[in-house]
């Protein structure tokens, strides 16, 4: 088959499963994907600073196993100039987005492109996106913890009631079907007789570059490694009722798609027992070094890795990372009048985009 290269570009806050799935769309059109990934500055004029860093956003789409090629520093708006560069420089044949309109001072930011013959659309992932993200994580009242359970958010901590009825109203529930879920799998391998199978689990709520430090680093101590994603009623069960943000499907299909990912349990239990290291062949079992589990004290009663550890199969690893789901939400808080504004402005677009469908 003749090489195909597709380009691909945006902001990517907080990345979810959506933007993968538009990775995945986008590569299916051709057979190298490059994803130029919008500057911090040029998001900031555009629409307002990113919650996620210029490295960070980088560090997820790189991480993604859909995407060959990764250009930083992409403006947010291209135009006729820079389409001409993208063109030229990567050897593109075709640039690619959602199906949803792109449009910043009533320009369409693809115009160029439009203009060029060579652009493409996809149909976006309906039930998610960083507006949504940001919706649900604007429900959350205090910092949430992973020591201490959140409590869900008052109406007057939100502004009025009316604006937390709306963020309600606005929130799409993604709908998950066994072909997608086929889709993300696709590629998926058994271990090789004798392999090092490498086994950690969580919540992996809004999936960051902090687990993705975690997964790469988990993936170094053997040959495959198999995530287990918890289920909402444990990953609750742990951290409060106004979590898990995303629910397990959601959470599971990000780490599906993450590059450094062999296999994923849905729904994984808590404990890890000697039933789950004997099905999936578990040489290792590993939890984050900087994580509460890393700390817990021999004969603990309740420790989920009591078995691992009997067997000799526990160990810590220090993905270099202090990203975590915690810090994400103390950057909305931080932000909340300014993110609140922009999240209904926002979510009116997208809407329109479903009402006009």
């Amino acid at each position: 088959r003749a090489e195909v290269r597709v380009w691909m570009d945006g902001a990517f806050d907080m990345m979810h499963f959506g933007h993968a799935n538009a990775f995945r769309q986008g590569k299916a059109l051709g057979t190298h994907l490059i994803v130029g990934v919008n500057s911090d500055a040029s998001i900031t004029e555009a629409k307002g600073a990113p919650i996620m860093n210029d490295a960070e956003r980088t560090r997820m789409v790189r991480s993604c196993k859909f995407v060959n090629e990764v250009v930083e520093n992409v403006p947010y708006v291209m135009d006729a100039d820079y389409v001409r560069h993208v063109l030229q420089k990567h050897r593109v044949d075709l640039i690619v987005h959602g199906d949803d309109p792109c449009i910043v001072d009533g320009r369409d930011v693809y115009e160029a492109a439009k203009a060029a013959g060579r652009y493409r659309t996809i149909p976006r992932t309906e039930g998610v996106s960083t507006t949504d993200l940001v919706g649900r994580m604007l429900l959350l009242a205090r910092k949430p913890s992973l020591e201490e359970p959140a409590t869900p958010t008052r109406c007057s901590e939100l502004g009025e009631s009316e604006h937390r009825g709306k963020l309600l109203r606005r929130s799409r529930a993604f709908l998950s079907t066994s072909r997608m879920n086929s889709c993300f799998a696709r590629g998926t391998r058994a271990p090789a007789p004798g392999a090092a199978v490498v086994y950690v689990a969580g919540a992996f709520d809004l999936f960051h570059a902090g687990h993705v430090a975690f997964l790469e680093a988990a993936r170094g101590l053997g040959d495959y490694l198999v995530v287990g994603v918890h289920g909402d009623a444990v990953v609750a069960k742990k951290r409060g009722d106004a979590f898990p943000v995303m629910n397990m499907q959601e959470r599971a299909l990000s780490v599906l798609g993450c590059r450094f990912v062999d296999d994923c349990l849905f729904d994984a239990p808590l404990h890890v027992s000697e039933t789950m290291v004997q099905s999936f062949k578990i040489t290792v079992v590993a939890v984050a070094a900087r994580g509460p589990d890393a700390a817990r004290p021999d004969g603990d009663r309740d420790d989920p890795f009591a078995v691992p550890k009997k067997l000799g199969l526990f160990t810590t690893v220090d993905s270099g990372s202090d990203l975590s789901s915690t810090k994400i939400a103390d950057r909305i808080r931080d932000r909340h009048e300014a993110l609140l504004a922009r999240y209904h402005k926002k979510a009116a677009k997208e809407e329109a985009y479903y009402d006009q469908r």
